[in-house]
């Protein structure tokens, strides 16, 4: 890993805590959707413990900033190219609705996949597709970049 504070759950605290500021400052939208946060929440970590583990176990990279050295196509990267992401997004979004702060979910996330898209995922499929041309172009064909 690189030094750096530049990585995606730094952002992702960042756009949490813009949910939650939201919440305190103004709250809103009705009670049950505060208690289907959690469940959003935890959906999201689970696929991100799936995806992390699927790349530990194909011994490559996590660091978005590092060099991968296999091309995974397994566990959740069979339907997402990114699902570490999505995670995140789905984290952001079930945080929303637990800070009652549900109208913010969609800009918020909106905003988080922007940024997640630009210092991300652009550079990880340029890494990719220099490492592995052929089979990440076949890859990149038959698997949406989020669902």
């Amino acid at each position: 890993m690189r030094l750096t504070a530049d990585y995606p759950p730094i952002w992702l605290a960042g756009f949490v805590v813009a949910g939650w500021a939201v919440g305190r400052v103004a709250p809103h939208g009705p009670g049950r959707l505060a208690g289907a946060g959690l469940p959003v929440v935890l959906a999201g970590v689970a696929l991100m413990a799936w995806a992390g583990l699927t790349l530990v176990r194909a011994r490559t990279t996590v660091d978005p900033h590092g060099q991968p050295s296999q091309l995974v196509t397994s566990g959740p990267f069979r339907l997402s190219r990114n699902p570490i992401y999505l995670a995140d997004a789905l984290v952001l979004a079930g945080a929303c609705l637990a800070f009652h702060a549900p109208l913010a979910a969609p800009p918020l996330v909106a905003g988080f996949v922007a940024v997640i898209r630009a210092r991300f995922i652009g550079p990880e499929e340029q890494r990719l597709a220099r490492a592995f041309p052929g089979a990440f172009a076949a890859y990149r064909q038959r698997t949406r970049r989020w669902l």
